[in-house]
Protein backbone atom coordinates (compact mmCIF):
# COMPACT_ATOMS: atom_id res chain seq x y z
CA UNK A 1 0.00 0.00 0.00
CA UNK A 2 1.19 3.52 -0.30
CA UNK A 3 0.17 6.04 1.83
CA UNK A 4 0.56 9.50 0.38
CA UNK A 5 -1.02 12.58 3.14
CA UNK A 6 -2.62 15.27 1.97
CA UNK A 7 -2.85 18.63 3.42
CA UNK A 8 -5.26 18.13 5.72
CA UNK A 9 -3.69 16.33 8.57
CA UNK A 10 -4.15 12.91 8.92
CA UNK A 11 -6.66 12.47 5.35
CA UNK A 12 -4.75 10.15 3.24
CA UNK A 13 -4.44 8.85 0.22
CA UNK A 14 -4.18 5.72 -0.26
CA UNK A 15 -2.90 3.60 -3.49
CA UNK A 16 -2.35 0.05 -4.46
CA UNK A 17 0.95 -1.10 -4.57
CA UNK A 18 0.94 -3.94 -7.15
CA UNK A 19 2.73 -7.29 -8.05
CA UNK A 20 1.50 -7.56 -11.47
CA UNK A 21 2.72 -11.09 -13.50
CA UNK A 22 0.78 -12.23 -16.35
CA UNK A 23 -2.24 -13.03 -14.64
CA UNK A 24 -3.02 -9.99 -13.59
CA UNK A 25 -1.77 -8.39 -9.92
CA UNK A 26 -2.10 -9.24 -6.41
CA UNK A 27 -1.84 -5.89 -3.98
CA UNK A 28 -3.16 -5.48 0.17
CA UNK A 29 -6.09 -2.94 0.61
CA UNK A 30 -5.90 -2.67 4.36
CA UNK A 31 -3.48 -3.67 6.69
CA UNK A 32 -3.63 -3.00 10.35
CA UNK A 33 0.17 -2.81 11.07
CA UNK A 34 0.96 -0.33 7.79
CA UNK A 35 -2.23 1.56 9.01
CA UNK A 36 -0.85 1.79 12.89
CA UNK A 37 2.85 2.68 11.72
CA UNK A 38 1.72 5.82 10.03
CA UNK A 39 -0.30 7.18 13.06
CA UNK A 40 -3.67 6.23 11.47
CA UNK A 41 -6.37 4.35 13.55
CA UNK A 42 -5.93 0.29 12.53
CA UNK A 43 -9.37 -0.40 14.06
CA UNK A 44 -12.35 -0.98 11.55
CA UNK A 45 -15.78 -2.53 13.02
CA UNK A 46 -18.11 -1.71 10.31
CA UNK A 47 -18.15 -1.52 6.38
CA UNK A 48 -21.00 -0.21 4.15
CA UNK A 49 -22.02 -0.18 0.48
CA UNK A 50 -23.52 2.61 -0.86
CA UNK A 51 -25.29 2.66 -4.71
CA UNK A 52 -26.38 4.94 -6.22
CA UNK A 53 -28.26 4.77 -10.03
CA UNK A 54 -28.07 8.16 -11.30
CA UNK A 55 -25.06 10.21 -11.98
CA UNK A 56 -24.87 14.06 -9.64
CA UNK A 57 -26.40 12.20 -6.83
CA UNK A 58 -24.94 13.61 -3.65
CA UNK A 59 -24.11 12.11 -0.30
CA UNK A 60 -23.60 13.94 2.27
CA UNK A 61 -21.78 16.00 4.30
CA UNK A 62 -21.86 13.18 7.05
CA UNK A 63 -20.51 12.55 10.46
CA UNK A 64 -20.97 11.40 13.87
CA UNK A 65 -21.15 12.62 17.26
CA UNK A 66 -18.60 11.87 20.12
CA UNK A 67 -17.69 9.61 21.65
CA UNK A 68 -19.17 7.44 17.93
CA UNK A 69 -16.88 9.70 16.00
CA UNK A 70 -15.60 7.66 12.91
CA UNK A 71 -12.45 7.42 10.71
CA UNK A 72 -13.31 6.40 7.41
CA UNK A 73 -11.76 4.36 4.56
CA UNK A 74 -13.68 4.64 1.48
CA UNK A 75 -13.41 3.25 -2.39
CA UNK A 76 -15.70 2.85 -4.92
CA UNK A 77 -16.10 -0.10 -6.46
CA UNK A 78 -17.99 0.74 -9.49
CA UNK A 79 -18.10 3.33 -11.71
CA UNK A 80 -16.67 7.37 -9.76
CA UNK A 81 -17.37 9.60 -7.15
CA UNK A 82 -15.44 12.66 -5.79
CA UNK A 83 -15.08 12.05 -2.48
CA UNK A 84 -14.90 15.06 -0.03
CA UNK A 85 -13.66 14.78 3.60
CA UNK A 86 -14.24 18.38 5.50
CA UNK A 87 -12.03 19.08 8.76
CA UNK A 88 -14.45 19.34 11.46
CA UNK A 89 -11.68 19.55 14.71
CA UNK A 90 -11.91 22.63 16.03
CA UNK A 91 -8.45 22.73 17.13
CA UNK A 92 -7.00 21.87 14.23
CA UNK A 93 -4.90 24.37 11.90
CA UNK A 94 -7.02 23.45 9.01
CA UNK A 95 -10.46 23.47 10.65
CA UNK A 96 -13.13 24.01 8.13
CA UNK A 97 -11.21 23.14 5.31
CA UNK A 98 -12.21 20.37 2.54
CA UNK A 99 -10.12 18.03 0.07
CA UNK A 100 -11.35 16.02 -2.64
CA UNK A 101 -10.42 12.96 -4.49
CA UNK A 102 -11.46 11.27 -7.67
CA UNK A 103 -11.81 8.23 -6.93
CA UNK A 104 -12.43 5.18 -9.66
CA UNK A 105 -13.14 1.38 -10.13
CA UNK A 106 -10.64 1.73 -12.33
CA UNK A 107 -8.05 3.67 -10.26
CA UNK A 108 -8.67 1.35 -7.41
CA UNK A 109 -7.75 4.35 -5.57
CA UNK A 110 -8.89 4.84 -1.44
CA UNK A 111 -9.34 8.30 0.41
CA UNK A 112 -8.96 7.88 4.31
CA UNK A 113 -9.90 10.35 7.09
CA UNK A 114 -9.82 10.39 10.80
CA UNK A 115 -12.58 10.70 13.32
CA UNK A 116 -13.88 14.37 13.56
CA UNK A 117 -14.12 15.13 9.12
CA UNK A 118 -17.34 15.28 7.59
CA UNK A 119 -17.50 12.82 4.83
CA UNK A 120 -19.72 13.08 1.53
CA UNK A 121 -19.45 12.57 -2.41
CA UNK A 122 -21.07 13.17 -5.61
CA UNK A 123 -21.39 10.26 -8.34
CA UNK A 124 -19.43 10.96 -11.79
CA UNK A 125 -21.19 8.26 -13.58
CA UNK A 126 -24.38 6.22 -13.47
CA UNK A 127 -24.69 3.07 -11.23
CA UNK A 128 -21.86 3.99 -8.99
CA UNK A 129 -21.09 1.63 -6.03
CA UNK A 130 -18.81 2.80 -3.01
CA UNK A 131 -17.44 -0.14 -0.23
CA UNK A 132 -16.22 2.09 2.84
CA UNK A 133 -14.74 0.80 6.56
CA UNK A 134 -15.51 2.92 9.71
CA UNK A 135 -14.00 2.87 12.98
CA UNK A 136 -17.31 2.38 14.71
CA UNK A 137 -20.46 1.64 14.63
CA UNK A 138 -23.12 3.66 13.20
CA UNK A 139 -25.36 4.98 16.12
CA UNK A 140 -28.51 6.96 14.56
CA UNK A 141 -28.97 9.63 17.87
CA UNK A 142 -24.90 10.31 17.04
CA UNK A 143 -25.89 11.20 12.79
CA UNK A 144 -25.09 14.87 12.38
CA UNK A 145 -24.66 16.61 9.21
CA UNK A 146 -23.02 19.79 6.98
CA UNK A 147 -24.94 20.88 3.90
CA UNK A 148 -22.49 20.43 0.69
CA UNK A 149 -23.30 23.96 -0.31
CA UNK A 150 -22.52 26.01 3.47
CA UNK A 151 -20.50 28.97 2.17
CA UNK A 152 -18.75 28.47 5.71
CA UNK A 153 -16.88 25.82 3.60
CA UNK A 154 -17.05 26.68 -0.52
CA UNK A 155 -16.83 23.35 -1.55
CA UNK A 156 -16.14 23.42 -5.53
CA UNK A 157 -18.54 20.51 -6.65
CA UNK A 158 -17.19 19.28 -10.14
CA UNK A 159 -20.44 18.90 -11.74
CA UNK A 160 -23.84 19.46 -11.40
CA UNK A 161 -25.81 17.83 -8.18
CA UNK A 162 -29.00 16.36 -9.37
CA UNK A 163 -29.79 13.97 -6.83
CA UNK A 164 -29.91 14.44 -2.80
CA UNK A 165 -32.03 13.92 0.18
CA UNK A 166 -34.33 16.46 2.00
CA UNK A 167 -32.39 15.86 4.79
CA UNK A 168 -28.74 16.60 3.25
CA UNK A 169 -30.24 19.90 1.23
CA UNK A 170 -31.39 21.26 4.61
CA UNK A 171 -28.45 20.60 7.59
CA UNK A 172 -28.36 24.12 9.24
CA UNK A 173 -25.50 27.09 8.33
CA UNK A 174 -22.12 25.41 9.88
CA UNK A 175 -21.24 28.44 11.47
CA UNK A 176 -24.45 29.46 13.16
CA UNK A 177 -24.20 26.20 15.38
CA UNK A 178 -23.33 26.64 19.09
CA UNK A 179 -19.81 24.98 19.32
CA UNK A 180 -16.51 25.10 21.06
CA UNK A 181 -14.77 25.75 17.75
CA UNK A 182 -12.65 29.56 17.26
CA UNK A 183 -14.28 32.04 15.26
CA UNK A 184 -11.41 31.55 12.54
CA UNK A 185 -12.70 32.81 9.55
CA UNK A 186 -13.01 29.50 6.83
CA UNK A 187 -9.42 28.70 4.65
CA UNK A 188 -9.43 28.21 1.09
CA UNK A 189 -10.53 25.19 -0.13
CA UNK A 190 -8.23 22.57 -1.51
CA UNK A 191 -8.82 19.37 -4.02
CA UNK A 192 -6.37 16.91 -5.21
CA UNK A 193 -6.99 13.84 -7.82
Amino acid sequence: MILTETRLRGVHIVDLQRIEDKRGFFARAWCQEEFRGHQLNPCLVQSNVGFSTRRGTLRGMHYQLAPHEEAKLVRCTMGAIWDVMIDLRPESPTHMQWVAVELTAQNRRMLYAPAGFAHGYLTLTDNAEVFYHTSEFYVPAAVRGVRYNDPAFGITWPSEIEVISDTDQSWPDYCSRPRAASSRPPRRQSHER
